[in-house]
C-alpha cells in the first residue's frame, strides 16, 4: 500500500532530495545545448561529460540530508532531467520509495 503525503505550501523538494539520490544515471544531460552545459561547474560534471558526477547515488551538487533538508549548488543551472522532475510525478513517486519517503499527492498541473 503506497503512503500519500500532501505538498507543503512551500518546495517540498527541499525536505526530499530523493530524485537527487536515485541513481548515478539519472541526472544527465538530455536537451542542453553547450552554451547551457559550459555554465556548470566542471567539478560536477562525469569524467564522460554525459551528465552530473555523483558520490554513489547521490548527485555531487546536492548538499544535505536526504528526507530531511537539502539544496542544490547549482540550482539556476541544473539540467534539464533536474528541472522536469516534479513533485508529485512518478519519477518523483519512485525516488521516494526507494528511500522510504512518503509518495506525495500530485498537484493539478
Amino acid at each position: 500500500m503506497t503512503t500519500t503525503a500532501p505538498i507543503a505550501e512551500d518546495s517540498p523538494c527541499q525536505a526530499c532530495g530523493a530524485c537527487c539520490s536515485y541513481s548515478s544515471n539519472w541526472p544527465r544531460f538530455t536537451i542542453e545545448d553547450d552554451a547551457e552545459l559550459d555554465l556548470i561547474p566542471e567539478k560536477f560534471v562525469n569524467e564522460r561529460q554525459s551528465g552530473m558526477r555523483c558520490d554513489g547515488d547521490r548527485c555531487s551538487a546536492l548538499t544535505g540530508k536526504v528526507g530531511e533538508f537539502v539544496a542544490c549548488g547549482i540550482y539556476e543551472i541544473r539540467p534539464d532531467v533536474c528541472r522536469t522532475c516534479m513533485p508529485g510525478d512518478p519519477e518523483c513517486a519512485m525516488a521516494r520509495r526507494r528511500h522510504g519517503l512518503p509518495i506525495l499527492a500530485a498537484p493539478d498541473w
